[in-house]
């Protein structure tokens, strides 16, 4: 059931005609990974490279914040990776990325948490926490232990060079939250 699943996603074209350009479903993992980690989209050089988090906002979380290698991040066993849109949305007009159609969340991701057993959620960014948790504050959300389905689920700004002035105003997050994901994590991988 899960490899159809992975497979019905890596094969879907469906917002072909809405990006003008062939997507890419990125996708990682299996169906026992033990932390889900959901994102917006991936980006360009991601859509490019087929690699998740294949870029400075991938390397700043494995790096800084998570303290793992690329090995243990890119073992789909440890990870599966995920996002509100699983393919690179393309540019807005008005500058950075264009939003991640709900659609395809609402096609795959419910269908994906009901067939991976993880222990943790991981959800980077305030488009996936208000997917998951649409009448919250998104910093609040951050600074709390939340829940899907039963299991913890951590918020995490999203590490882009973007949030700066989100991370300047907020410096517990780097000072103190980022070291409780960070134990979670390493609890969930037995690290």
């Amino acid at each position: 059931m899960f490899t159809e699943l992975k497979q019905e996603i890596l094969n879907c074209r469906l917002c072909e005609s809405k990006f003008g350009f062939e997507p890419h479903p990125i996708i990682m993992g299996n169906e026992h990974s033990k932390i889900m980690q959901i994102s917006q989209a991936p980006s360009q050089n991601v859509h490019k490279t087929l690699k998740p988090f294949n870029d400075a906002s991938g390397r700043k979380l494995r790096n800084e914040w998570y303290h793992i290698s690329d090995e243990v991040f890119y073992n789909p066993d440890n990870f599966y990776i995920a996002a509100i849109a699983h393919c690179y949305p393309g540019k807005s007009p008005s500058g950075g990325d264009r939003l991640p159609p709900k659609s395809c969340a609402k096609r795959w991701l419910w269908r994906e948490i009901e067939l991976v057993d993880n222990e943790i959620f991981i959800l980077l960014g305030g488009k996936a926490a208000a997917f998951f948790f649409p009448n919250e504050d998104f910093t609040s959300l951050v600074f709390k232990d939340n829940s899907i389905n039963g299991k913890p689920a951590y918020v995490l700004p999203h590490p882009s060079p973007l949030n700066a002035k989100w991370f300047k105003d907020h410096p517990d997050f780097l000072s103190s939250r980022v070291y409780e994901v960070e134990k979670a994590i390493h609890e969930a991988l037995n690290i």
